[in-house]
């Protein structure tokens, strides 16, 4: 264990050093350190003389932010566990603050990737490894993805669509949507604060930094103007996205789910988009089916786990 080094890359010169442990953000590296999203300093290294035996790297919203989601974390199938955390454990320290409760670990994984033995292992040896270091299971996510020529539902004619008004107006409808989620990242947010305070929250520091005009983002009504719910169909970093849907509590069961994903895929697929993501949690399962019926692939998984 005392050949090991353990340090964070001295700029963009070392990343084919870092991608020498393959992951498929790795094209995304060099954009994210050019935007600020990410710095040299979050990007972690342990190596046994040249041999690269383990990485990190930490990811930021947006420029001069502080780290958001520990999104990279990968072992050489040859090292221990051990490594992983004596790399986890040395670089927390000396990157985030003490006593800040650390970034959520995200992690993408193959669809049914528990079937093959090679992919569990890989995924379970990390979520090992977080445990150790204090993280938990927080949810398992599906990612999803429409591609250009797939059949996009015709409107049924049930609802009506409009642009969203004012900022009040749609973190009151976010805070009604709240009611009875199945999403489990709101219900952890619930479980810290009122409902009112995770919309305004999630509206100011995540909706406003997608990169999509607001005018993409649509209000659906009953024929008489009664809300019924929204979607924000829209651009995040790196892909067109349906960002969020909405259905409030007292128009659920009616289907509406389908009419609002269409709506949001159209207006995409109008701007002729090489493909639309979204993503839901695997027990949202009225949610998966939706994406399902609106032509969506499940292309890979997401393991998220959180630090209490």
């Amino acid at each position: 264990m005392n050949d090991l080094t353990m340090r964070p890359i001295v700029g963009r010169e070392e990343l084919d050093l870092f991608c020498r442990l393959p992951y498929v953000l790795d094209d995304e590296l060099a954009g994210d350190l050019d935007s600020g999203r990410r710095r040299p300093e979050w990007m972690w290294i342990a190596l046994r003389g040249d041999r690269l035996v383990a990485r990190l790297a930490w990811w930021a919203r947006r420029k001069d932010d502080p780290p958001f989601m520990l999104d990279t974390f990968d072992l050489d199938d040859a090292e221990g566990l051990d490594t992983g955390v004596r790399l986890l454990e040395t670089a927390m320290a000396a990157t985030l603050p003490a006593g800040a409760v650390p970034p959520e670990y995200s992690r993408f994984v193959p669809p049914g990737w528990r079937d093959d033995s090679t992919s569990r292992r890989a995924v379970e040896d990390r979520m090992a490894v977080l445990e150790r270091a204090g993280a938990r299971l927080l949810v398992e996510r599906l990612r999803l993805e429409w591609r250009p020529g797939t059949p996009i539902p015709e409107p049924s004619g049930r609802l009506r669509f409009r642009p969203v008004g004012d900022r009040e107006e749609f973190v009151d409808l976010m805070t009604a949507v709240l009611d009875g989620t199945l999403d489990a990242h709101s219900r952890a947010d619930l479980d810290r604060s009122p409902a009112a305070q995770v919309a305004a929250e999630q509206y100011d520091g995540e909706l406003m930094d997608y990169k999509g005009p607001r005018d993409w983002w649509r209000i659906a009504t009953t024929p008489g103007g009664e809300p019924v719910g929204f979607v924000i169909p829209t651009r995040n970093s790196y892909n067109p996205i349906i960002a969020y849907i909405g259905v409030l509590p007292a128009h659920r069961g009616n289907g509406y789910i389908d009419d609002l994903l269409a709506e949001g895929t159209r207006i995409l697929a109008a701007q002729d988009v090489p493909r639309i993501r979204a993503s839901t949690d695997v027990g949202n399962v009225p949610m998966a089916q939706a994406f399902e019926r609106g032509g969506y692939v499940n292309f890979q998984g997401e393991i998220n786990m959180t630090w209490s």
